[in-house]
């Protein structure tokens, strides 16, 4: 039946929106809603849209309107109980008048949700979401409004109990005088609408993200390869013990744990001993453990069926099958959870494991190579790590020493590192002044060979080519009034003023200088997090936080 929208309810819904501002409140009809700057909605989207493309971010907001338009929908059902299919349909478009999207008016309409029959045309004035789009974007070449149209589908969706698609055929986004749309059943458009059905079925971003990543790796490592090869630099007795213990291990299969600060290189040393294994045709797959999401990891590690969880929409191998016949490296091996701790385990043991959401059993074929910054002894005594996964993995552990314990590589590793920046950032930079090698050998080096290389590397971008790199750009926060970086160490016997040092020290001089909290935290989070060269788990340990504590401080500090 064919009826125009009357839109002489739209007092009443009026009367039914409700503010509260003691209690920071706005409801209709009891559903809480929130009043909003176009300016920022308009702003989202743009962020929206440089974050993810146009495409995801119009699937984004056109699922949002989409969930609307049903919560309306529900809404009204609640408010007219016995209302005919005209009268609830009508409230749809006077809804969105009322909350402010757009100003609607029917062309023409003709509902029966009993015989299974819709059809509409509108019009929209006054589009928020078109002006946002002009705002943000100027002109586009299709239409924009994308929320409005997923309000509109879901709303009538939601009334027919069929789906419906709404498709805006002018608009003023693209440069049309107003916005009109045309609605019907899906199963009436056709074909025509299977692009357009596309934004409104949630697309898993991070499956995508994490398997770039994967590709990122695997091609880095076979790129890397030649490099690689010489990345061991040294020739001190502790390189060299290192060394010696490394080729020791490559000779086997046998699972190999590596410990050191962070910083000294441990990929390095697992990538070493790959390359000289009987496996080095195979794959060397790498997983930092500590990067991950806690609740991905157990899928990263032995991959998922489809339908394990929420978004595994296919079934994907983990890192585990794809290192099979090679080398799986397990960095920050001490941060992961109880579950997946077990699972590790379980291959170590038996060489099998089971997908996440699947009963069938898998052999792989792997040596596992496992790196860690702490102490995993006293980590299992304190039940924070699995005793009986710490001996299998401490088979053959390897302690790689940090660099002031091999200050004779140190200018073997230089120039190693300019060799690497300078080809990379095409410049020509022939060395370092002899006070900054100075400066160098003398440092205590808290972030070890990361650090070094980290130094080295702003060095070579910061002189112009043809230049040495100074002390300047090496140490550029460090006060060159010493002779040296670093301050000297004060002679043990010396008596320190009562209250001078240590942590009373600190707080004395806190509480003097009148240094707000704040800021402390945020001096002492900076420091760890520079000391740590970035690795959010290494400095959460040197506060005494967990890792997932420091990540909402940071967060906090950003936002």
């Amino acid at each position: 039946m064919a009826r125009g929208i009357d839109f002489g309810k739209l007092p009443e819904l009026a009367s039914r929106l409700h503010l509260s501002f003691r209690s920071g409140h706005i409801s209709l009809e009891g559903q809480r809603m929130v009043l909003l700057h176009t300016s920022a909605l308009a702003s989202l989207r743009r962020e929206l849209v440089e974050t993810l493309g146009m495409h995801r971010a119009r699937g984004v907001l056109t699922r949002m309107g989409y969930a609307s338009g049903q919560h309306d929908a529900d809404m009204v059902r609640r408010m007219m109980p016995d209302a005919c299919d005209n009268d609830l349909m009508s409230l749809g478009p006077q809804l969105h008048s009322l909350e402010g999207i757009v100003d609607v008016t029917p062309i023409r309409f003709e509902i029966d949700v009993a015989a299974g029959q819709f059809y509409g045309e509108f019009a929209w004035d006054n589009s928020h979401e078109a002006e946002g789009h002009l705002e943000q974007f100027g002109l586009h070449f299709d239409p924009v409004c994308w929320t409005q149209i997923g309000y509109a589908s879901g709303y009538t969706s939601a009334v027919m109990r069929k789906p419906v698609l709404y498709r805006e055929v002018q608009c003023r986004g693209r440069g049309d005088e107003r916005c009109m749309i045309v609605g019907k059943l899906v199963s009436e458009w056709g074909d025509e609408v299977a692009e357009e059905l596309r934004y409104f079925e949630p697309q898993r971003v991070a499956d995508q993200i994490v398997e770039l990543q994967n590709q990122v790796e695997h091609l880095r490592y076979s790129i890397d390869e030649k490099m690689e090869s010489v990345d061991l630099v040294g020739g001190s007795p502790a390189f060299r013990e290192t060394t010696a213990m490394i080729e020791k291990a490559a000779s086997s299969d046998v699972t190999v744990l590596l410990l050191g600060e962070t910083g000294v290189g441990k990929e390095l040393f697992a990538r070493a001993i790959h390359r000289t294994s009987r496996r080095a045709e195979r794959d060397f797959v790498a997983v930092n453990c500590a990067a991950m999401p806690e609740e991905l990891i157990e899928s990263e590690l032995f991959g998922a069926e489809k339908g394990a969880f929420t978004g595994a929409q296919q079934s994907r191998p983990g890192r585990f099958e794809r290192a099979h016949g090679g080398t799986l490296f397990l960095d920050e091996v001490g941060e992961l959870s109880p579950a997946a701790q077990a699972k590790l385990l379980r291959v170590l043991q038996e060489g099998e494991f089971e997908r996440v959401g699947d009963t069938r059993t898998r052999k792989v074929n792997v040596r596992v190579i496992a790196a860690t910054n702490v102490d995993l002894a006293e980590a299992a005594r304190a039940g924070r790590f699995r005793a009986d996964l710490y001996y299998r993995l401490n088979i053959f552990p390897v302690l790689i020493p940090p660099l002031r314990e091999r200050r004779e590589d140190i200018p073997l590793l230089v120039e190693r590192f300019l060799d690497k920046y300078n080809a990379r950032h095409g410049k020509r930079v022939p060395g370092l002044t002899g006070d900054a090698l100075a400066a160098l050998t003398r440092y205590d080096w808290p972030g070890n060979v990361r650090e070094l290389e980290n130094m080295i590397e702003r060095g070579v971008i910061i002189v112009p080519s043809g230049e040495y790199i100074g002390r300047e750009q090496l140490f550029p926060r460090m006060s060159f009034g010493a002779a040296v970086p670093p301050e000297p160490a004060a002679d043990p016997g010396d008596a320190a003023p009562a209250g001078a040092g240590g942590l009373d020290g600190v707080v004395d001089r806190a509480l003097e200088e009148r240094v707000p909290l704040e800021e402390l935290e945020e001096r002492l989070i900076q420091a760890a997090m520079e000391r740590c060269n970035g690795n959010l788990s290494a400095a959460a340990r040197q506060l005494g936080i967990s890792r997932a504590k420091l990540a909402y401080r940071l967060q906090k500090r950003r936002g």
